[in-house]
């Protein structure tokens, strides 16, 4: 009863927010970012920490600038999200280039299945919606459930409302196996945190850590060839997709050679862009096992 008068509740502020023109959503975001950042503080040691870690080169007002940035950025991610309620296919293709689709086409032509994987970059919402009304294969986005169903439901017509469809994490290969006589494109964001026991450790970021080894069983499973999706900021609000081809044939290739071939893509993308990665994310928050 606590979530659903807390959903409806919520509801109002969250199509207010939709249905602002983006001019005052980002001064919108700005405020927000005055609030989280210099008020609260949001994850602020986290942030500053991660940082520090993972550029030991920089000095402290070079962090101090990227952090600023990412906050600025995360808080015009969050209000963008909230703004696909409301997101019309020509201010989507107006706000995310998608000029080289000929990787797609061509496997299209070949009705060859394949598995996108990127990481939490730019902005991967507006990335997968605008994949999505390409039309050019039926795509599937692995995502978590939220705990709160009312929400989970919305943020479900959110991320679908453009014609692509969700495989909750724990049910991907069934979903896949379901959907295998489908020209498709299932999408990994792959930069989340593994148990330790599961993972493939590796150095990222000037530290060690796990990284989720399913893309790399999935596309071997099925040998469906694996595309990085480089999401980039051009500017405030407008972004590009980017894709590039890293395997054609997984079965052929050594193990965890997919993964470490698109932890290190993802790595070269945060390093040239630090400021749109997430960062408040507590991603190496787990140890190797000894």
């Amino acid at each position: 009863m606590i979530n659903l008068l807390i959903y409806y509740f919520s509801l109002p502020f969250l199509y207010a927010i939709a249905y602002l023109p983006f001019g005052i959503l980002y001064k919108f975001s700005d405020f927000v970012c005055f609030v989280l950042f210099r008020i609260f503080g949001y994850r602020k040691r986290v942030v500053y920490q991660n940082l520090q870690n993972a550029f030991p080169e920089k000095s402290a007002t070079e962090i101090q600038a990227i952090a600023q940035e990412f906050y600025r950025h995360f808080c015009d991610i969050i209000l963008e999200t909230i703004k696909t309620l409301t997101l019309t296919e020509d201010q989507l293709r107006d706000r995310m280039n998608f000029d080289d689709t000929a990787i797609f086409e061509k496997y299209q032509r070949e009705k060859r299945s394949v598995l996108i994987v990127c990481g939490h970059t730019g902005n991967w919402e507006y990335g997968g919606a605008r994949f999505a009304i390409e039309n050019l294969h039926d795509l599937f986005v692995l995502y978590h459930p939220l705990h709160n169903r009312h929400f989970d439901q919305l943020i479900y017509r959110m991320r679908t409302r453009f014609g692509y469809d969700l495989f909750p994490m724990k049910k991907a290969l069934k979903g896949m196996f379901e959907h295998k006589n489908k020209v498709s494109a299932t999408a990994f964001i792959a930069d989340q945190t593994p148990a330790p026991q599961h993972a493939h450790w590796m150095n990222f970021l000037n530290q060690d850590t796990p990284v989720f080894l399913g893309t790399e069983k999935i596309a071997r499973k099925f040998n469906y060839p694996v595309i990085y999706m480089s999401v980039r900021r051009l500017r405030r609000g407008h972004y590009a997709i980017m894709p590039e081809l890293l395997f054609d044939q997984p079965r052929q290739t050594k193990e965890f050679e997919i993964t470490e071939a698109h932890t290190r893509r993802l790595e070269k993308d945060i390093r040239a862009q630090p400021a749109v990665w997430l960062w408040s994310h507590r991603r190496w928050k787990h140890r190797r096992l000894v």
